[in-house]
């Protein structure tokens, strides 16, 4: 699939700060496209692949609000993030706006923004079209349930003078804030409730701080909790070296508190509502249709769902990859095949896969040994790379050979296709089974020819 020249629109009147804004998206893979007005912004639309949108609301915030209800409005049945930026409302709602943040912003933060919201945008996409794949089959997917409790945000800090006033102002914007003064007090805390966002103080701990959050990044449960680093000006630590370490967002004691309290309390109702999503879409699995023995979608409810999700990414104008995973052969899975043990660890490693992929992603068993996924929205390097991870952490991971045997591992052939224009999903999913087969060939011939076995 030929790949869009912008993914991001720009609507702004001057280059005051959009210019170095799109120079420094540009340069972090968001390209982007300007446009001085609603005509311009609407073609753009219709002619690339735009993924979200940027709005100015310093002119004209009226102005600004329409503009962003149009976008959204021409770009259904696809879901357009819209960030503004501009006076955050006080009353902390964006209407059409999915975040609103004061200028000046760093293009690494814009960055981090985005592909929150544009995955946030893909998992709603996905919910609905699950939704009537299980209801075609007369099985209802529960829509997600956001908790009306208060947002829970953990902070993690010395008791500094305006840590403790961002605390007050978290919680006059109906939050329940929960302190924490050390590193291993804020884990212990992380790991007994489900927080909607952390705040960090860098004060005069600021590497503390950063280890924190790249701690969070290497947790699979708490890696998309959002986080935020306050720190007294904004010479203590840069922007890249920040966000490199994990963390989501960034202010400074310069900024009045209550605006940055506002910016953590609508990363957190952003996040508390993917959480609900995701675990809606997991839910699906107790639908009674099913592979029994991993909880993964049929060969046959897969191809119905594939179909489905490819004539909706296309009317979208998304990308859609898929990948296979199929357990490599060799002498000992060949024993283990034979004896019965790798039967029974297939639960275990399908199990695996499904964890170890994105909530908006679809996996499959279709056969006893081979598995497909389905990532909407993502390129084909996206899907390969998706797919060697997963197979590098199973291949970790030692399956039950027997009593007094050593236990056993599993590598996996894999392979990966995007869907091309005119092409249908079956044939993309054909296109990525034979090169796990070509590998699989390819690393035979590498053996043989160095001489293993």
């Amino acid at each position: 699939m030929t790949r869009p020249t912008a993914r991001t629109l720009v609507y702004a009147r001057d280059d005051r700060w959009a210019g170095p804004l799109c120079d420094g998206l540009d340069r972090l893979g968001w390209r982007t496209v300007t446009a001085r007005g609603l005509g311009a912004a609407l073609t753009a639309m219709q002619d690339l692949g735009i993924e979200a949108a940027i709005i100015d609301m310093t002119a004209d915030p009226a102005e600004a609000f329409a503009t962003a209800a149009r976008l959204k409005a021409a770009y259904a049945p696809r879901r357009l993030p819209v960030l503004g930026l501009g006076e955050p409302d006080t009353s902390g709602e964006g209407g059409p706006f999915d975040l609103i943040m004061r200028p000046p912003v760093h293009p690494a933060q814009i960055a981090l923004r985005l592909e929150s919201l544009s995955r946030g945008a893909v998992t709603e996409e996905e919910f609905e079209l699950r939704a009537q794949t299980l209801g075609e089959r007369g099985k209802r997917l529960d829509p997600p349930l956001i908790s009306p409790a208060p947002l829970l945000v953990l902070t993690v800090g010395e008791p500094a003078p305006k840590f403790l006033a961002l605390s007050h102002a978290l919680r006059g914007c109906g939050a329940e804030v929960t302190g924490a003064f050390t590193a291993y007090t804020a884990f212990n805390y992380l790991h007994e409730r489900a927080f909607d966002a952390v705040v960090l103080w860098g004060g005069e701990a600021q590497a503390e701080a950063l280890s924190i959050a790249a701690g969070m990044r290497r947790n699979t449960r708490l890696y998309h909790i959002p986080t935020m680093l306050y720190l007294r000006s904004d010479a203590e630590v840069g922007p890249g070296e920040a966000f490199d370490r994990g963390v989501t967002d960034l202010a400074t004691g310069d900024t009045p508190e209550e605006e940055t309290a506002r910016r953590v309390v609508a990363l957190a109702r952003t996040y508390r509502r993917e959480a609900a999503i995701r675990t809606a879409l997991e839910k699906a699995r107790g639908s009674g249709l099913m592979d029994a023995a991993t909880g993964l979608f049929t060969r046959d409810l897969f191809a119905s769902h594939l179909a489905r999700l490819s004539a909706a990414m296309h009317a979208r104008h998304r990308p859609l990859s898929v990948s296979v995973l199929r357990i490599a052969d060799n002498a000992e899975v060949g024993l283990m095949r034979a004896e019965g043990w790798l039967d029974r660890a297939i639960p275990q490693i399908g199990s695996m896969i499904g964890r170890l992929v994105r909530a908006e992603d679809t996996v499959a068993r279709l056969a006893p040994d081979v598995f497909a996924l389905a990532f909407p929205a993502a390129s084909q390097e996206a899907a390969r790379v998706a797919a060697e991870r997963i197979a590098a952490v199973i291949a970790c991971t030692a399956f039950d050979a027997g009593p007094g045997r050593t236990p056993f591992t599993v590598t996996f052939d894999l392979g990966a296709a995007e869907l091309e224009p005119g092409e249908t999903a079956a044939h993309a999913l054909e296109r990525a089974g034979a090169r796990a087969t070509a590998r699989r060939a390819s690393s035979v011939a590498s053996n043989l020819a160095s001489g293993g076995d």
